[in-house]
């Protein structure tokens, strides 16, 4: 074991009592609603929390750092379109998710469109949060690996069963009231780390821009050059990062369903908004965080491979951080990688009971113990495909989902802005936009960033068309 036996105590404990906190929420599990919706009584912050804290999970914590580490800050401009795409949605699509008693962002489509593309889209939802969810519970077998010394298998078994056990037990509400405690947690870790680093560089923040201005601008934030190929560029962050958290935040389930647990529809936009205030700081922190890490090397080793670099930051953690805090911070980690797990596990079995032949009215106990059991299955899938190998975690899961993103986010405008679309132009528009991302990842070289809007534009283009021909 690599850390001290105090820092193993506080993990234990913590985890044993953020696992508690959520099972106390079991018996507060009467109906449907109350399972996938939280009863529709939680408030706006504390979406807004579960928001951020879903947004950032442990592929932000460990992946983002190592981004800054291996290039600059450029990665920020992505995160300029997240901003953009939150005041997007407040206008188009939440006001529709609260014309209706909806549980999940596809009865929109069953509505406009029919049963058939409902199911079409949940289950593309499935397999893209599915393999998604399966990425981050991979990054969290790092962080557990690299903290404890054991294989990542056996990480990934304890972490994803805890976090299987409160989800089964306590439903949205433990997912979403846990969130808020680990925002705050991992917050303050992050925070605790930015000026621990700070403290070990000799020469301070003087010392890390000039170590940074040498080594090829590591604090350049944009760059204006239009490429295709290129990440972080000031464009393909903009417009790709709109239209990837437009879908994410719009189309995905998982995203989604908070807000549909919101007590209106003006609750679910601010929270909505002020969670982009947030993420923002959050990703700029995360960003000067590997650039410190990366001047921090040039003084002191640390072992990690180059290429593996997602390990840097929970290797500075475990060595260089003092007892107690190390400790906390490791906890924040794994705490907030189950909260995203457990509200992954969550979407799916809502998705599943749902979209797929689930009464949404019925309010027997069997009903709820039908979702557990969903749950359940899906906490199995998860673990499983935690198991792969999926490189940096941080682009795998963006690429993943950006394939798929476009699709649905296309058939959603289709839905909204489009009149003469009919469901057999919708399921086209879908597939065929899903086809053309697969030849755009697999035959060409454009950056992951594009993705979601060349889907988009591919499934509205082709749905439109498709709708005037039948």
């Amino acid at each position: 074991m690599r850390i001290s036996p105090f820092d193993l105590a506080i993990i234990l404990l913590y985890l044993a009592g953020i696992t508690l906190f959520g099972i106390r929420f079991r018996r507060k599990q009467q109906s449907l609603r109350d399972y996938f919706l939280g009863g529709r009584s939680a408030p706006w912050w504390a979406i807004a929390c579960s928001i951020v804290a879903t947004e950032t999970s442990t592929l932000t914590i460990i992946g983002t750092p190592a981004i800054a580490f291996d290039g600059n800050l450029g990665f920020l401009q992505l995160v300029l379109g997240y901003l953009v795409a939150r005041v997007v949605l407040c206008v188009v699509l939440i006001p529709q998710y609260f014309h209706g008693e909806f549980y999940t962002a596809y009865q929109l489509l069953e509505k406009r469109f029919g049963a058939s593309m409902k199911r079409a889209a949940a289950l593309v939802f499935m397999v893209t949060r599915a393999l998604a969810e399966g990425v981050r519970i991979s990054a969290i077998g790092k962080v557990v690996s690299v903290a404890f010394g054991t294989g990542d298998r056996w990480s990934i078994v304890i972490v994803a069963a805890l976090t299987l056990l409160y989800t089964f037990e306590g439903g949205m509400r433990a997912v979403i009231w846990t969130d808020v405690v680990q925002l705050a947690l991992y917050l303050a870790g992050s925070v605790a780390a930015f000026v621990l680093l700070l403290h070990k560089i000799p020469g301070g923040w003087p010392a890390v821009a000039q170590i940074a201005a040498a080594s090829g601008g590591k604090l350049t934030v944009f760059d204006f050059g239009f490429s295709l190929t290129r990440s972080y560029t000031f464009w393909a962050g903009l417009l790709g990062g709109t239209f990837l958290t437009m879908a994410s935040h719009g189309t995905d389930q998982t995203m989604v369903q908070r807000l549909l647990a919101a007590r209106s529809e003006r609750d679910a936009k601010t929270a909505l908004l002020s969670s982009g205030v947030i993420v923002f700081a959050q990703f700029a922190l995360f960003l000067v965080l590997g650039v410190m890490l990366f001047a921090y090397a040039q003084h002191a080793y640390l072992p990690v491979p180059a290429a593996d670099t997602d390990r840097i930051f929970p290797e500075f953690v475990v060595r260089e951080m003092p007892i107690g805090l190390a400790g906390l911070v490791l906890a924040s980690i794994f705490a907030v990688a189950m909260s995203n797990a457990s509200g992954s596990l969550n979407s799916l079995a809502s998705s599943s009971m749902i979209d797929f032949g689930g009464n949404q009215a019925a309010t027997a106990p069997d009903e709820v113990q039908r979702s557990r059991y969903a749950t359940l299955a899906w906490g199995l899938v998860l673990g499983a495909l935690g198991l792969a190998p999926w490189g940096h975690v941080l682009e795998a899961g963006l690429t993943i989902a950006s394939i798929t993103y476009g699709g649905l986010l296309g058939v959603f405008l289709l839905g909204t802005w489009n009149r003469r679309a009919n469901q057999t132009g919708a399921l086209a528009g879908l597939f065929a936009g899903i086809a053309a991302m697969l030849a755009v990842r697999f035959g060409t070289h454009i950056a992951y960033t594009w993705y979601v809007l060349i889907g988009t534009v591919a499934t509205f283009a082709i749905g439109s068309l498709a709708s005037l021909v039948e």
